[in-house]
């Protein structure tokens, strides 16, 4: 009889809504298994009463505190943690060679003077950021091949970049003056607290934030290769992200040829969807699937190009997991789900 071998795995932050969401998606993994969840504020409750939906898979694992994961044995580490609490765990992990996949900020940015004049603070570990991989895996799959330390992209330039992307990278495009207007679920704010989050403010609203200067603009910029303006928005649903995309052609294009540019570039990825009609927020919910389309305004000459991701999944969890397959040789979609939930 052959038995399998399973990698043991850690997820660092695995309390709040992205790292609890790896832990799910590793449990429909086959070669998965989370030994280690830690939880700094819950340390010592068990995981499936801090998160019930995990309990029948999880019936004993107990959340740790996070300085565990430097002394347990491990074969992978998922890191869910809040900006500047990944740079010290990340760099005493890749010197004890164990592979590391960082669903936060940490390590998405190239130059260490951004971390400054976005995060206001300085990066603590700037050599790691040459060998960090941008875990896109649909514009950055050569790259992920053998990586071991993954840098997840945030989730609205995961919608942005999968959005916009192909009509930069084409060159109808300006890549000035391009504008981003994204909505987002509140779980997208993380588990904690807050004013806005309050159920009797958020409910039956909508909400501007981060205006002029979000931190997720120096990735997309950087990402793409062009200057834009951001306003995300916060509403009042669970999961789901929405992004409209306005740049201005650089040459005539036919919404019919924007989405064939568009068929064109995704047609060998799984986790890509191009629609004719425009992407809803709840399409992709569920799923590591990002729906896609474009639409031209001759009139003006803007293109419109539109995403919609679970913020959760293909902004997060699923990500991480999808780029970690690539970096290890694996079926991309392993472990991930491609199909969402409705209604």
């Amino acid at each position: 009889m052959c038995i399998k071998w399973r990698m043991r795995v850690g997820v660092v932050g695995a309390s709040g809504y992205a790292g609890s969401e790896v832990v799910r998606l590793c449990g429909s993994h086959p070669d998965l298994e989370v030994v280690l969840a830690t939880g700094e504020s819950s340390a010592g409750v068990a995981l499936g009463a801090h998160v019930p939906a995990l309990a029948a898979r999880y019936p004993d694992l107990v959340l740790a505190p996070t300085e565990a994961v430097l002394e347990a044995e491990l074969d992978l580490v998922f890191l869910a943690l809040p900006h500047g609490k990944s740079q010290g765990i990340v760099a005493r992990l890749v010197e004890r060679g164990v592979p590391v996949v960082d669903l936060g900020a940490d390590f998405r940015l190239r130059d260490p003077a951004q971390y400054a004049a976005w995060y206001g603070e300085a990066h603590r570990a700037p050599e790691l950021l040459a060998r960090a991989v941008y875990g896109l895996v649909e514009r950055h799959r050569e790259e992920l091949a053998g990586a071991t330390l993954v840098a997840a992209p945030g989730c609205y330039p995961t919608a942005t970049a999968l959005a916009l992307g192909p009509f930069l990278d084409a060159g109808v495009v300006e890549r000035e003056g391009i504008v981003i207007d994204a909505l987002s679920g509140a779980s997208g704010a993380g588990r904690a607290t807050s004013e806005r989050l309050h159920f009797s403010r958020l409910s039956g609203n909508a909400e501007a934030y981060g205006l002029v200067g979000h931190r997720h603009t120096p990735e997309m910029e950087a990402e793409l290769g062009a200057r834009l303006l951001f306003t995300p928005h916060l509403v009042p649903v669970a999961r789901g992200m929405l992004v409209t995309a306005y740049a201005r052609l650089a040459e005539p294009l036919t919404s019919a040829a924007a989405r064939a540019l568009l068929e064109a570039r995704y047609a060998a990825d799984p986790c890509v969807v191009v629609t004719e009609a425009p992407p809803t927020l709840k399409d992709p919910v569920g799923s590591n699937l990002c729906f896609v389309s474009a639409v031209v305004d001759e009139r003006t000459g803007w293109l419109v190009a539109l995403s919609s991701i679970d913020n959760l999944i293909k902004g997060a969890a699923g990500q991480a997991l999808q780029a970690w397959n690539v970096a290890s040789g694996r079926p991309e979609t392993l472990g991930l789900p491609l199909t969402g939930v409705t209604p």
